[in-house]
């Protein structure tokens, strides 16, 4: 599922980088009524959406399963932690270090709002899993009435420290478009289902997590039909403009809305659990390229993001082509990446007590 995703982030960074019409009018803050949806550019953008919520949601799977496996071999919970925190931190100065170089910006995105959620998770771990799906569906069904307390999207961006948390913020000089809330909502969801999976390989879990998958999809996605037929609450002040099938889909991520967090989750868990259930009738090949793409997340996100936004801000290609060059040029990036990804997978797996285990 995150080898998927992969694929699809190249495209919306290439698109970033490299596509003069690009369509990104995804927040009430950028957002003017009446402008037209172009069809291609919007779908292309779209499918894009669903690469954040799956890279945070699948994190905080894969750091609880890391987690309890280690806690259940007696590794002390004080050095759990740190090495959450270690590896937070780490993550999280992605984007002010080396993705803010690139795009000659100060900026937090997505691994800002992944490491900084991380963080927390040293801490709300230790929170029983009816408790974390507590806190995180609030934020989820709640979180646009504290935001528009610290927001109003007539006036474009919110405050600094509103955007840090629950907002957005974008000037020449700075942009933070991934509060933290909201996406470590998703997080502690991710880490929930982490523990779910252990459980269900134990023998514990009383529905598998490919039918737990499919009911949670089939809830999401009921919430985001509702919500967007309503039209009024949840969706994060972006509403819908007609009764077309890219307006019902035109919702809001910066900052996330019930509707599109019903959407895009609801997309996940529908797909994730769709490949749960083909997987053991398929062979999984070890060296498959979306599998050894998914295995490095890491190292594939800093890589391509690097590339690409210093060829676009530093060389002069921002904006010069469309969305023809954009495919191009990501499969392009997909074949030089994949041995990349091979090789560093192989050197990670021999050295498993060295600093890459935090990345």
């Amino acid at each position: 599922m995150r080898g998927i995703v992969m694929l699809l982030m190249v495209v919306d960074h290439a698109s970033l980088a490299f596509n003069g019409n690009r369509f990104a009018l995804d927040s009430a803050g950028s957002w003017t009524p009446g402008t037209a949806l172009p069809p291609l550019e919007f779908s292309v953008r779209w499918l894009t959406h669903l690469c954040a919520p799956t890279f945070v949601f699948l994190a905080g799977t894969a750091l609880a399963i890391m987690v309890e496996r280690r806690l259940a071999k007696g590794m002390d919970p004080g050095q759990v932690d740190r090495d959450i925190v270690i590896r937070g931190v780490i993550i999280l100065l992605v984007d002010p270090v080396l993705i803010s170089f690139g795009v000659r910006q100060l900026t937090f995105q997505v691994m800002y709002a992944i490491g900084a959620a991380m963080i927390l998770m040293a801490l709300l771990r230790k929170l029983p899993s009816s408790a974390l799906v507590a806190l995180s569906l609030a934020w989820i069904v709640l979180g646009e009435i504290p935001t528009g307390m610290m927001w109003d999207p007539t006036q474009g961006s919110s405050s600094i420290p509103a955007a840090f948390v629950t907002a957005w913020y974008l000037t020449p000089d700075l942009k933070v478009l991934y509060p933290l809330f909201p996406w470590l909502a998703m997080m502690m969801l991710g880490w929930v289902f982490g523990r779910h999976l252990l459980d269900a390989r134990e023998g514990k879990a009383r529905v598998s997590p490919a039918v737990t998958m499919l009911i949670w999809g089939g809830i999401a996605l009921s919430v985001f039909l509702v919500v967007r037929y309503a039209n009024v609450y949840g969706n994060m002040f972006l509403y819908r403009e007609g009764v077309s099938i890219l307006q019902w889909l035109h919702v809001s991520k910066y900052p996330p809305s019930l509707s599109f967090m019903g959407l895009e989750l609801g997309v996940l868990f529908v797909t994730l659990g769709v490949l749960m259930l083909i997987e053991p009738l398929v062979t999984i090949r070890q060296n498959g390229a979306l599998l050894v793409f998914g295995q490095t997340a890491f190292f594939f996100y800093v890589v391509h993001r690097f590339v690409f936004d210093v060829s676009a801000h530093w060389f002069g290609l921002q904006g010069f082509g469309d969305l023809t060059t954009t495919m191009i040029v990501s499969l392009l990036m997909l074949v030089a990446l994949y041995p990349c990804c091979l090789w560093y997978r192989s050197y990670k797996r021999a050295h498993p007590d060295s600093v890459l285990r935090f990345f």
